[in-house]
């Protein structure tokens, strides 16, 4: 009960505490960069709207001040030979790989619970959440202190979340709309006319999928490993893991030196663990099905929510075939 009275009392005050975007934009004291972010802000929701068919609504129409640039942080735990995080479950929204947080101190009293229990954790700051429609989530700090068009995409990915949501399947649902925020962002900096920018994402996009990459290697590797577990002894299990996790932090860093901006595991070197690679997956891994998807629905996105919305209907064993075999049809043109 404790959980539930932080998070509903945490969503209200943020509902409570919001203004309408418009009357913060007219307000004198306004400083520049903020009534900026909200201007690029609104349009983007308009694009969203008309170009990407996302269900926009009131979404994104009023603004909170926060004082730090995440509304809420995550906690994932896995135990500690297996790569399948702890599901928590909640009314409406089922089944999640991960439990949000307004309360820090609530976060890593619970965490540490779970240290205690044997299990990897992990504590990430959050930018934004969606509530699926139920409410009209607002803009905040989170968003507006990012670069524009990192907000622009983290926009189009809540959004996203009110199109096709698969209770209990974490993976699916941040995949689709990783690869909404995806899409949805090289069209809005075409559409800007900013070739620079819109380099520096695709390069980004390449490290991101670069990545996903090492961590399905090293991540086939430890899942083999695991299934030894009873036959090979705890501390042997415990060497190997950590011998298997610090070459993929050494292939990481290796390969962040290519590039010139910080990589999706955070800037190297890194110290990683099963609640790390498995809430990377979750965001990831059918990345390529959805955008292969999309490119199969011809870029057209009301016909690719339908198509994705289809797919989420499907028997799990099925759906699994089904986004292998798009992933392993996507043929990347960077």
């Amino acid at each position: 009960m404790s959980y539930y009275k932080q998070a509903i009392s945490g969503h209200v005050s943020l509902m409570m505490r919001s203004e309408p975007v418009d009357d913060v934009m007219q307000q004198p004291h306004t400083p520049p960069e903020l009534y900026q972010a909200l201007s690029v802000a609104q349009a983007a929701r308009t694009f969203a709207d008309q170009t990407l068919k996302l269900p926009v609504g009131g979404a994104f129409s009023s603004f909170v001040p926060l004082k730090h640039p995440w509304v809420v942080v995550n906690l994932v735990a896995v135990p500690e030979f297996s790569l399948a995080p702890k599901q928590w479950c909640y009314p409406l929204v089922g089944c999640q790989a991960y439990r949000g947080y307004f309360d820090l101190a609530m976060a890593k009293k619970t965490q540490r619970h779970f240290d205690n229990n044997g299990y990897d954790t992990f504590i990430g700051a959050v930018t934004a959440y969606s509530t699926l429609g139920w409410f009209d989530d607002p803009l905040h700090t989170g968003f507006t202190s990012l670069a524009e068009d990192r907000m622009v995409a983290l926009m189009f990915h809540e959004l996203a979340h009110r199109v096709v949501y698969l209770t209990g399947d974490t993976a699916f649902n941040e995949s689709f709309a990783t690869a909404v925020e995806l899409e949805g962002l090289r069209l809005w900096l075409e559409r800007q006319g900013q070739p620079e920018v819109f380099e520096r994402a695709l390069k980004q996009l390449e490290h991101r999928n670069r990545t996903l990459e090492l961590v399905g290697e090293a991540s086939e590797t430890l899942r083999r490993l695991y299934q030894q577990h009873g036959e090979l002894g705890l501390e042997q299990l415990r060497v190997r893991k950590q011998e298997t996790l610090d070459e993929l932090a050494g292939r990481y860093e290796a390969l962040s030196s290519q590039y010139p901006d910080p990589g999706p595991l955070g800037s190297a070197p890194v110290q990683l663990n099963n609640a790390k690679l498995a809430l990377f997956q979750q965001y990831n891994q059918h990345v390529p099905a959805f955008r292969q998807l999309l490119r199969e629905s011809g870029f057209d996105f009301e016909r690719f929510y339908e198509a994705a919305s289809r797919l989420s209907e499907q028997p799990e064993p099925k759906r699994q075939k089904t986004l292998k075999a798009l992933s392993e049809r996507l043929h990347e043109h960077l």
